[in-house]
């Protein structure tokens, strides 16, 4: 499970960096295929205080997608090989290159020219709200719109902040909790429809392939089949379509026997919508998150990626 927009942090992930060898190669590989701007990409990922806001789509994007792409050569380096994969979001990309849809250097030029283009959208942000969607469309205006579904209970709104601001009055008057989504942009709403649409002309280099591995698609809600795959234009729409996380899982769940679900990427959020799942709750399907739960100090990151070996290698029934 590759998480997206909103799990990141500063610094997420960094005290892996020069530490943990794959980890270490892999954010490397992302950052020379960035180029120029990568070496100044790497300083403000490591930086407590950063030259670039961590939540602007210029950094929040390309280091989600770095840190996802790496915890997953990581974990693979383990000895553990996906036999499905899910991504929400920009996630959804990084899961892209380990199915060989695209190669590394491909999703790296798509992300790259999606944020040059969201960059000059108009600005926005995400709400998160504790309601299911059919109790929050109501309040949407014509610039808002259903960001996420995340769990049945819990939904994303995105739009500009504005009409966010209202509309996380009007919930807080109809007794609904709601908190902002750590980023500067509207994703998933028809507010970076422009922007976004641009991204064809870029999307004609690429070659998009059939998937080596099953991506289950938060967008369509079934696995990824060749059509789709290969269609461009399907991931342009990406950053503007409704993410449906929770659908997407339920399906997954009930695809698969004997599952392990285990979330790469900085944070737990992805973990902690799957623990609300039937499955899991009955014990069925182990959760495993190799980051920890909130940004840390210290070995936090490298204590937490040594426990998730633990756990995998012990339900894996691995030697230690």
């Amino acid at each position: 499970m590759f998480p997206g927009q909103g799990s990141q942090y500063t610094r997420m992930a960094a005290d892996l960096y020069r530490r943990e060898p794959t980890f270490t190669c892999a954010m490397d590989e992302v950052f020379e295929a960035i180029g120029a701007d990568g070496g100044r990409m790497c300083d403000d990922w490591r930086a407590e205080e950063p030259a670039v806001p961590i939540d602007h789509v210029t950094r929040a994007q390309p280091l989600l997608f770095a840190v996802d792409y790496a915890l997953g050569r990581m974990v693979m380096n383990w000895g553990f090989r996906p036999d499905v994969l899910i991504g929400h979001s920009i996630g959804e990309m990084v899961a892209a290159v380990f199915a060989e849809i695209f190669s590394l250097q491909e999703a790296v030029g798509i992300v790259l020219d999606r944020v040059r283009r969201l960059a000059d959208a108009p600005p926005g942000g995400m709400l998160a709200v504790a309601a299911a969607v059919d109790e929050v469309e109501r309040y949407l205006s014509q610039l808002t719109a259903v960001a996420a579904v995340n769990a049945p209970k819990q939904t994303i709104l995105a739009g500009p902040s504005a009409e966010l601001d209202v509309i996380a009055a009007e919930l807080r008057t109809a007794g609904k909790a709601s908190r902002r989504v750590p980023s500067l942009t509207a994703f998933h709403s028809p507010v970076l429809a422009p922007a976004a649409a641009g991204s064809a002309a870029y999307l004609r280099s690429t070659n998009p392939r059939p998937p080596r591995i099953p991506v289950f698609s938060c967008y369509t809600t079934d696995p990824l089949d060749e059509r789709t795959a290969t269609d461009r234009d399907y991931w342009v729409r990406q950053p503007v379509d409704t993410v449906r996380f929770w659908p997407t899982l339920d399906k997954l769940m009930a695809s698969y026997n004997d599952l392990i679900c285990v979330e790469v990427g900085p944070g737990r959020g992805l973990s902690m919508l799957a623990l609300r799942h039937p499955a899991v709750r009955e014990g069925r399907v182990p959760v495993v998150a190799v980051s920890p739960a909130r940004p840390g100090i210290g070995d936090g990151d490298w204590r937490t990626a040594a426990a998730a070996f633990a756990s995998l290698s012990t339900l894996f029934q691995l030697p230690r």
